[in-house]
């Protein structure tokens, strides 16, 4: 009796494998590829589930292993396990049982295979009163026949697939866009296309057509996003040989104006930090987190208690350009802090009703919380505009940062020690930062004039 692994692994002399349409109620899971997270030290494998006929539940098979830990990279132990996943799936369709004897449905697959129509033997001899055929046709099998009989990945099955690749190098909020972008799409096509079930039909005039409907509703701005995630997601399939090629790499991105924080002035940012000192003092601080340590504010709601090294004045937090970032706290901020050592470690910070509280809620709602506080008590009492934010802060004070070193010491040398202070990662993408602020001013040129 052979067993999947064997079905699975064996060299087929068609390597187009097929994938099927499971809409119908599933005695099998559909096969997943586990990567470990991307580390190659680890097995990567095939598994999938298959309803068990005594308990009549789905119970995990054997996982699938083939060759594909014997590749030391990425991409060729990726493209193998794809390979497998896409013959298993095709097997379990045609009929492959893990609770029964296989040996008949492997007698059947190689006989279908060696079906091969028996030469015409040639005659030595014709008859006189058989008519001599002038032309003789041998028909080819015709290509188009063959794709009619491939049934493709439905958009949903293929986005899907795609999704949970991405999950293993993306962050969370990025995975939440992707998934915003595709049911987009699924539900679009399904309004407006109905004709179009599978991947392969949705086209660059098709995908053009829904990028349109998106720029007519929102903006430019909104369109290009789009397009962005749904092209990263579909260029995982043309790798993973799912379609033949990224309809969204040939659209172009329309020019747009990108949104902008403005700065607050002196007046105003002074009038908004003695507001808060009696109306939400949890949030004023929230917002010097930002003011003096120039946090982004979703890095703010990362920061537990544990993240805090009192004793040496820094905290660790993960950033946008790094997985693990290391700043000082300022005096300025430190005399505010509460006494953590009394709190638990794996506690957040920054909490609704309270500093250093258990909050179960994702990083984006917890940013999206004092966003909305902020408008709530800030915004609304100061009647400010959709250009001033959160965000607002840290464009402030590190506006008022590099003017106040460029005064004392050369802008290249005031450039130097602030990139050390904001925690970007390049010269030049700060220089492109203070530009974007307009941090930096000139001098008085009325005596040019």
């Amino acid at each position: 009796m052979l067993n999947i692994n064997e079905f699975i692994t064996f060299e087929h002399e068609n390597e187009h494998d097929l994938e099927y349409d499971l809409a119908h109620k599933k005695i099998f899971s559909t096969p997943k590829i586990h990567t470990a997270n991307g580390d190659l030290s680890k097995r990567w494998y095939v598994y999938f589930s298959f309803r068990d006929p005594k308990t009549g539940k789905l119970k995990r098979m054997k996982n699938i292993y083939g060759s594909a830990n014997s590749h030391k990279n990425k991409e060729d132990r990726l493209a193998l396990l794809s390979r497998y996943r896409r013959r298993l799936l095709k097997l379990l369709k045609e009929g492959y049982n893990p609770f029964l004897d296989n040996t008949e449905f492997h007698k059947n697959k190689l006989a279908k295979k060696s079906e091969v129509p028996a030469p015409v033997e040639q005659a030595k001899t014709i008859p006189v009163e058989q008519p001599i055929p002038t032309e003789v046709k041998v028909e080819a099998p015709k290509q188009e026949q063959k794709e009619k009989e491939e049934v493709k990945m439905t958009i949903r099955e293929a986005f899907d697939f795609s999704l949970e690749l991405k999950a293993k190098v993306i962050n969370e909020r990025s995975l939440k866009d992707y998934q915003y972008s595709t049911n987009a799409v699924v539900k679009w096509v399904k309004e407006n296309k109905p004709k179009i079930k599978t991947i392969d039909q949705f086209t660059k005039k098709v995908a053009l057509e829904f990028l349109n409907s998106v720029l007519l509703k929102s903006s430019a701005r909104n369109r290009n996003n789009y397009r962005l995630n749904l092209s990263s997601l579909m260029q995982t399939l043309e790798d993973n040989e799912i379609i033949a090629s990224n309809p969204m790499r040939k659209i172009s991105v329309l020019k747009s104006i990108p949104k902008r924080n403005q700065t607050y002035s002196a007046n105003e940012q002074e009038d908004i930090f003695k507001y808060l000192e009696k109306e939400d003092p949890i949030l004023l601080l929230y917002i010097k987190f930002i003011s003096y340590n120039l946090l982004r504010p979703i890095e703010v709601c990362r920061l537990k208690i544990k993240d805090f090294d009192l004793k040496n004045n820094t905290i660790k937090f993960k950033a946008k350009n790094s997985p693990l970032k290391t700043k000082i706290i300022p005096k300025i901020i430190l005399k505010e802090l509460p006494d953590l050592s009394k709190l638990n470690p794996e506690n957040f910070l920054f909490t609704p009703i309270k500093l250093g509280g258990a909050w179960d809620a994702t990083e984006n709602n917890r940013r999206d919380y004092f966003s909305k506080r902020f408008k709530t008590v800030v915004k609304e009492k100061f009647n400010l505009d959709n250009n001033h934010g959160l965000y607002s802060f840290r464009h402030t004070f590190i506006t008022k940062l590099y003017r106040a070193l460029a005064q004392s010491t050369s802008p290249h040398a005031a450039k130097s020690e602030l990139m050390s202070i904001t925690g970007h990662s390049s010269m030049q993408a700060l220089e492109k930062y203070l530009r974007n602020i307009d941090a930096e001013l000139p001098n008085d040129y009325s005596d040019l004039l």
